[in-house]
C-alpha cells in the first residue's frame, strides 16, 4: 500500500511538472525540427531558415503586404547592432530567423543576436572573444553571413573558426569546437553553419591566403567530429583523407604547387534537401587563380568551382558537377543554391539552381546531378556557351591572360555574388542581384606563397574601370567596359530575362525577397529599401534607411501583422566597388550596423547622424627618403592594401582608418599599432610575425609622402 501511495505521488508529481511546463511554453524557444521545416509553408509567420523554408528560396507567401498597399510601408523599429567594441562599422550579410517572435541573426565576427521581434529589444547577445589576429586574415571583411536554429538551439561559426552552439533561450555557450585543421594558415569562417540531418556542417574561407577547403560535419549535441570532406586533394606523395580526394587527385598535376594548398573553401549558404537526404555544398576559387602557377600540366582540378551532392550521413559524395574546370578567374560556387520542382519539357523535376559568379544560369537536377539548362544571365566572355552533352563550358581566347592581359567580363567579383537571389513560385521567375563589371586579368611574373599574406597571382595595377591609360590597349574592342548593378528577373525554365532594372551606383547591391504580395525587395548602397512589382519590376516604394544595404530582407507576421526586416551596414569586399561616388549612404551617413524593421502604417525611418568629412590634416615635418618611400609602397601592397585602400585617395571610403589622414601623434604611435597590436581590439592586429621596425619606417615615409602630395592637392583645389 505504501508503494502504491508513493508511486501516486510520483505521478502525480510528474504531471504536475509537466502541466506546468507545458503551460508556460510547450517547446523550448528557437525550437524548429524536421516536420516544422518540412511544412514550412504551412506557418508562413515565421522564417525558420536563411531561404525560410529547406527550399531555401528567399520567398514568403505572405501578402498582408501588396502591391496595393506596400506605399503604406514604413518604419516599425531599430536595433543597434554592437559588439562589445561598440557601434559596428563593419559588414553586415546575415538573413535572420524568426521562430515564435523571436529573431536570431548574427554580425560582424560572429556576434549572435536574439531579439523580440515585435519591438527589436534585445533578449540576449552573445559576443564571442575572437583571436584580434584575424581581422586581418579575412579577405574581405570580419563578415558572417548567418545562423543556424535547430531544437532549442543556435549554431555560429565566428571569424577565428570556432563553431558554437547556443542556448537559443539565454544565449549560453553549451558547446565551441575549434574547426580548423591549421592555425598556422589564414583560414577564417564567413559562411553560415547549415543543419543536415543528424549534424551541422560547417566551412571555412581563405583561398585567397593559401588554403586547402573543406566542410566539417559535428554531431549537433555534443558537438563532436562525425565527418571532414575537404573539397580539392592535398599533396599525393601523402595518404589521401578520402576516396574522393585519390580520385580527384588525378585531376591535379603530380607537381602541383601542394604548399598553396588549393583553394577550393566552401564559405557560401548550402542546401539540404531533407527528402533526398542530400546536402547541397557550393565549391570556391582556386589557390592562386592563374593554373599555370598551381597546376602547370593544366587539368580540371576537381572539386574547384562545383556544386557538391554529399550523404550526410556518412560524408560521402553522391553526385558533383563542376562549373569551371581549370579554373583561373575566382568563378567561385558559392553562391546561394535554391531548390525548386519546376515543370522542364513537360515533366516535373526536382532541380537546384544557381547563378555562380561565371555569369551561367544552372538548372540541375538535384536527384541526379544531371545538368538540365545553363544559360548566360550576364555578359561573360571567357565562354561561349555551356555544351549540355558534356556540362563543360567552351572556353574562348579572350579568357586566356597567361600571355598578354585580357579584358574578361565577368570580373572576379563575378556576375552575381553572394548576395541570396529568390525564386517567386507564384511568378515563376528568380530574382538576380546582377553584376556587371569588366576586369582586366593580367598575371603577375611569377608566384611563390607566403603564409598570412594575400596572393593570387594577379597584378590589379589598372586592373578595373576606370581604366588607366597604361590598361586601355588591353580592351582592344571589348565592348563591356562600363560597371553596373542590375535588378534582374529570370525565367529559369526558357532561361531568359523577363525584365531588369539598372540601380543608381554600381557597387554592393543587396540581396533579394520575394513575397505573395506580388512584391520584390531590395536594399541598396545609396541606403534605401526599394520595393518592385514582381511581374513587372514597376517601382511601387523607396524608403530611406541612410544605411548601405547588402544583406537580404525578409519577413514575417506577429499576432496577424507582417513585418519586412532587413540588416543594414555596408562593408566586406563590396567596398571595392562605386566607393567614390557622393549618393552611397556613407558618404551621407556614418555607417554602423543596424536592424531595421518595416509594417505598414508606420514612420518615417531615422537616420544616422551625418558622416565625418575631415580634410587631409598637414603631415609631419619629415624629410622622405624616396627609396624608402618605394620599399614601403611595395610592403603597403603586400599587407595593407586588403583593409586600408584609402591609403591611396582621401576621398576613398573604408570602414578601417583612412591612412591619407593620419595624424602626427598616430604616426608617433606606429610602431606600436603595427609591432605591439596596441589597437587590437579594434581589428588592428600585430603585424609583428611578418614585419621589423625597419618595415615599420619604410610604410611611414611611404604614407607621409602620399599625404604631402594629397595635402598640396587640397590647397590647390582650395585656392580654384
Amino acid at each position: 500500500m505504501k508503494n502504491l501511495e508513493k508511486t501516486s505521488l510520483l505521478l502525480l508529481l510528474y504531471f504536475s511538472i509537466s502541466f506546468l511546463t507545458c503551460s508556460k511554453n510547450e517547446k523550448p524557444a528557437g525550437w524548429i525540427d524536421s516536420m516544422r521545416l518540412l511544412n514550412a509553408d504551412s506557418e508562413s509567420d515565421n522564417w525558420v531558415s536563411l531561404g525560410r523554408n529547406f527550399m531555401q528560396q528567399h520567398h514568403s507567401p505572405l501578402d498582408q503586404i501588396n502591391e496595393q498597399n506596400v506605399s503604406e510601408l514604413g518604419f516599425a523599429w531599430e536595433y543597434d547592432a554592437r559588439s562589445k567594441r561598440g557601434r559596428v562599422p563593419r559588414g553586415l550579410e546575415a538573413t535572420p530567423f524568426v521562430v515564435d517572435g523571436i529573431m536570431f541573426t548574427s554580425g560582424a565576427w560572429g556576434v549572435v543576436y536574439a531579439l523580440n521581434a515585435k519591438s527589436g529589444e534585445e533578449i540576449w547577445r552573445y559576443d564571442p572573444t575572437v583571436d584580434a589576429s584575424y581581422n586581418r586574415r579575412a579577405c574581405c571583411d570580419v563578415v558572417n553571413r548567418g545562423v543556424a536554429v535547430w531544437k532549442g538551439k543556435v549554431y555560429v561559426g565566428t571569424i577565428d573558426g570556432y563553431l558554437v552552439c547556443l542556448d537559443a533561450e539565454n544565449g549560453k555557450v553549451i558547446w565551441r569546437k575549434d574547426t580548423f585543421t591549421d592555425r598556422s594558415r589564414s583560414y577564417t569562417i564567413t559562411g553560415p553553419p547549415q543543419i543536415a540531418n543528424d549534424v551541422v556542417v560547417i566551412g571555412n574561407s581563405g583561398a585567397e591566403f593559401g588554403v586547402r577547403g573543406y566542410i566539417t560535419a559535428f554531431d549537433l549535441e555534443k558537438g563532436e567530429q562525425v565527418w571532414r570532406f575537404y573539397t580539392v586533394p592535398g599533396d599525393p606523395s601523402k595518404a589521401f583523407e578520402h576516396p574522393e580526394m585519390e580520385w580527384a587527385s588525378k585531376t591535379w598535376d603530380i607537381n602541383s604547387d601542394w604548399e598553396t594548398a588549393g583553394g577550393g573553401t566552401v564559405w557560401g549558404e548550402l542546401a539540404y534537401d531533407p527528402e533526398l537526404n542530400l546536402l547541397y555544398v557550393g565549391t570556391g576559387n582556386s589557390s592562386p587563380y592563374p593554373i599555370w602557377f598551381r597546376s602547370p600540366n593544366g587539368g580540371d582540378n576537381l572539386f574547384l568551382c562545383s556544386i557538391l551532392a554529399i550523404n550526410p550521413d556518412n560524408g560521402r559524395l553522391v553526385w558533383h558537377y563542376q562549373a569551371v574546370p581549370g579554373e583561373i578567374w575566382d568563378y567561385t560556387n558559392t553562391m546561394n543554391i535554391v531548390l525548386a520542382n519546376l515543370e522542364i519539357g513537360g515533366k516535373e523535376r526536382k532541380v537546384l539552381m544557381q547563378a555562380p559568379k561565371n555569369g551561367f544560369f544552372y538548372v540541375i537536377d538535384r536527384e541526379t546531378g544531371e545538368l538540365l539548362s545553363a544559360e548566360k544571365y550576364t555578359a561573360a566572355n571567357w565562354a561561349s556557351h555551356i555544351d549540355l552533352k558534356t556540362g563543360r563550358p567552351v572556353k574562348t581566347e579572350q579568357g586566356w591572360y597567361k600571355d598578354e592581359p585580357k579584358l574578361v567580363v565577368p570580373s572576379l567579383a563575378g556576375g552575381h555574388s553572394w548576395q541570396p537571389m529568390s525564386y517567386s513560385p507564384q511568378t515563376g521567375l528568380v530574382y538576380i542581384p546582377e553584376i556587371v563589371s569588366p576586369f582586366i586579368y593580367k598575371s603577375v611574373d611569377s608566384f611563390k606563397f607566403k603564409k598570412l599574406t594575400f596572393g593570387t597571382g594577379l597584378d590589379y595595377s589598372g586592373a578595373g574601370p576606370p581604366f588607366s591609360e597604361a590598361t586601355r590597349k588591353y580592351l582592344k574592342g571589348q565592348s563591356d567596359t562600363v560597371r553596373k548593378n542590375i535588378l534582374k528577373a529570370w525565367d529559369p525554365v526558357e532561361q531568359k530575362m523577363v525584365w531588369q532594372i539598372e540601380h543608381m551606383i554600381p557597387g554592393g547591391n543587396g540581396g533579394i525577397l520575394s513575397t505573395n504580395g506580388n512584391l520584390v525587395f531590395q536594399g541598396t548602397n545609396t541606403g534605401h529599401l526599394k520595393v518592385y512589382n514582381a511581374e513587372t519590376g514597376l517601382i511601387l516604394k523607396e524608403i530611406e534607411t541612410g544605411t548601405g544595404i547588402m544583406a537580404a530582407p525578409m519577413t514575417y507576421a506577429i499576432n496577424g501583422e507582417q513585418y519586412i526586416a532587413v540588416m543594414a551596414g555596408f562593408g566586406g569586399n563590396d567596398l571595392a566597388f562605386g566607393t567614390k561616388d557622393k549618393r552611397a549612404a556613407f558618404r551621407k551617413y556614418q555607417n554602423y550596423g543596424r536592424i531595421l524593421a518595416f509594417k505598414l502604417g508606420g514612420k518615417k525611418t531615422p537616420l544616422p547622424p551625418a558622416a565625418s568629412n575631415l580634410a587631409v590634416p598637414k603631415p609631419p615635418n619629415m624629410k622622405i627618403d624616396q627609396t624608402l618611400a618605394g620599399k614601403g609602397e611595395s610592403i603597403f601592397e603586400n599587407y595593407c592594401i586588403s583593409c586600408h585602400q584609402a591609403g591611396y585617395d582621401y576621398n576613398w571610403y573604408s570602414q578601417y582608418p583612412n591612412l591619407a589622414k593620419l595624424s602626427e601623434p598616430t604616426y608617433r604611435l606606429l610602431n606600436d599599432i603595427v609591432l605591439k597590436g596596441i589597437y587590437s581590439q579594434n581589428g588592428m592586429a600585430s603585424f609583428a610575425d611578418v614585419l621589423e621596425e625597419s618595415d615599420v619606417e619604410a610604410i611611414k615615409h611611404f604614407l607621409v609622402s602620399r599625404q604631402i602630395n594629397l595635402y598640396n592637392k587640397q590647397l590647390d583645389q582650395s585656392k580654384n
